[in-house]
């Protein structure tokens, strides 16, 4: 079977269960493949009402799909672009979807200095500001067995902070408050996303001077958008930032590859008396522990386990889950390392270095109180073979998911967010038609290597310490102290971790 059948194939959609028969020349096609005038001219008579045309329909109004329409917002060659935002979450269509005095949403990212930046440049970090959010200068990383561990300060690289924690929903609602005030000319579609179709290019004689929307789309100038509401909409470009289950990759017949972890992770919002101002992450035996700062004494938790102890945490009683972190951000599993004998079991690595006070082991501060629902979710890694395709392009979780041991999945996708609006810029400013595959693949180019060059260092650490070796052990604690006393390598995991493309050991 060719590729272009199995491709029709895949893209014929379901419509509230029932199977809708393929329409000649009513399929997701690839520029490559030449249409008969006589099937444009049969798919022309069975489409003859127009839509609304936008430039960009961005399916998905999560953090990522959002930061791309404030990033065009912010630029002066896109700032007026019409753009359409596919996604039926209610509180897209709030003013302000945060309410003060709540406790904090378990679910947070950490931003690195890399996404600070993109943050402020798009005009949204003044509102973060504005709400609660949490700094954090240090960082502390060890192992249950307590043969090593590394201390990060943000002065180690000339920094103020190594990040900022905040809660999805003051990201979300801080870069909506962006795309609200700005000239951009956007439209919001509750809805989902139940079919798209395109045609290949073609130049159609006898047509007027100004073609309409229909015309467009039969020229393979347009993709067509079908929606759960009824709506059809046409776009030049069509963004997938709809996360790990893409609609917009699925109907793209854009193919993945990955694996499951046996893994899931548990978050939740706890509290201490005093407030946090480190960053702390523990390797336990199946799995990490993070306690991350999010200002107001509140801290997150972010745990992955195997998934039977997964679901038992999750349904223990308060006093009884708070007594398990605790015993896991301390000394639960193993000893804490001893600063002095932890260091002169590998002399041989760290020669004569001393420890300052900064850089001592320290245990991190004790949790008093369980303060929101506790959240369960499957860990996977995901990679699209293809971000982009002709009039499509795939950004954040669309593209990938990653083990979120060093928060990293949220930084990658607002770096995608970045690197396609400035692809987007480049080609209007070239005059060229945005939708083109060509000029999408320079989007492609800039962040397909660094993606996975991320995923793969995530992937080898979670494969390290998913094993208890005695000589893996020994390994292990080879590069904690490596990290903690060799300083140009310090400095370039900092700076690696902070955003910087670079990779720690090779360039």
């Amino acid at each position: 079977m060719s590729k272009d059948r199995v491709l029709a194939r895949n893209l014929r959609t379901s419509v509230c269960g029932t199977r809708i028969l393929q329409r000649t020349c009513s399929t997701v096609v690839t520029h490559d493949v030449s249409t008969s005038c006589s099937n444009e001219s049969n798919a022309l008579n069975n489409s003859t009402d127009d839509g609304p045309q936008h430039d960009i329909a961005i399916v998905g109004g999560g953090m990522v799909g959002i930061a791309l329409a404030a990033s065009l917002a912010s630029k002066p060659l896109t700032k007026h672009l019409n753009v359409a935002i596919i996604d039926n979450n209610p509180l897209l269509g709030r003013r302000n979807i945060i309410e003060k005095g709540h406790q904090p949403d378990p679910r947070v990212s950490t931003v690195t200095p890399a996404t600070i930046s993109f943050l402020k440049d798009i005009g949204a970090w003044k509102y973060i500001e504005q709400q609660r959010h949490a700094y954090f200068d240090k960082m502390q990383v060890w192992d249950y067995t307590g043969l090593g561990y590394t201390r990060y300060n943000a002065n180690d690289v000339h920094q103020d902070v190594l990040g900022c924690v905040v809660e999805n929903k003051v990201l979300q609602s801080s870069q909506l408050s962006c795309v609200q005030e700005s000239d951009l000319q956007k439209t919001v579609y509750p809805a989902r996303l139940n079919a798209m179709d395109m045609l290949p290019s073609s130049s159609l004689t006898g047509l007027g001077e100004v073609p309409s929307t229909t015309d467009l789309f039969m020229r393979g100038r347009l993709a067509k958008l079908e929606l759960s509401d009824g709506n059809r909409v046409y776009a030049k470009l069509v963004v997938g930032a709809d996360g790990s289950k893409s609609r917009v990759r699925e109907l793209a017949g854009i193919k993945t590859t990955g694996w499951n972890y046996s893994q899931n992770a548990i978050i939740c919002t706890v509290e201490h008396t005093a407030e946090n101002y480190t960053a702390w992450q523990r390797f336990l035996p199946n799995g990490p522990i993070a306690l991350l700062p999010i200002g107001d004494k509140f801290s997150n938790i972010v745990w992955t386990m195997d998934p039977k102890e997964a679901s038992d945490r999750k349904l223990m009683n308060e006093d009884d889950f708070i007594k398990a972190v605790n015993d896991a951000l301390d000394s639960g599993y193993g000893p804490n390392p001893e600063t002095t004998s932890s260091r002169d079991s590998l002399s041989w690595l760290t020669g004569d270095a001393t420890i300052s006070a900064k850089e001592r082991f320290e245990t991190p501060p004790k949790v008093v109180k369980l303060s929101s629902e506790r959240m369960m979710f499957p860990l996977s890694l995901r990679h699209a073979k293809d971000y982009v395709s002709k009039r499509v392009a795939l950004v954040g979780d669309s593209a990938h998911t990653v083990h979120p041991l060093a928060g990293q999945g949220v930084n990658l996708g607002f770096a995608d967010a970045c690197a396609l609006s400035k692809a987007i810029a480049e080609g209007i400013a070239l005059g060229t038609d945005i939708g083109e595959a060509n000029l999408l693949k320079r989007y492609e180019a800039e962040r397909k290597p660094a993606n996975i060059a991320m995923m793969a260092v995530l992937d080898g650490i979670q494969k390290m310490y998913s094993l208890d070796f005695g000589p893996l052990n020994a390994l292990r604690a080879a590069a904690f102290h490596g990290a903690h006393y060799i300083s140009p390598l310090k400095k370039r995991i900092i700076s690696y971790a902070s955003g910087e493309q670079s990779l720690p050991l090779f360039s």
